[in-house]
């Protein structure tokens, strides 16, 4: 093969291999989250999240 073929190749290898670790970051985002969460609560942080933790509930029915 030439060096140029083999240069193609190798760069064409490099983008698959991060294009993988990108659809692996992608698709474990949950767990990824739930890891640090998890982290933070054994920390002394909040253990506790709730998505609707940012609604005031309270001044809706004024």
């Amino acid at each position: 093969m030439s060096k140029t073929a083999q240069l193609v190749m190798k760069i064409i290898g490099a983008s698959l291999a991060l294009a993988a670790v990108v659809c692996l970051l992608i698709g474990g985002w949950n767990d990824l989250t739930m890891g640090i969460r998890g982290m933070q609560s054994r920390h002394g942080k909040d253990a506790g999240y709730d998505e609707f933790d940012d609604y005031a509930d309270d001044q809706l029915y004024i």
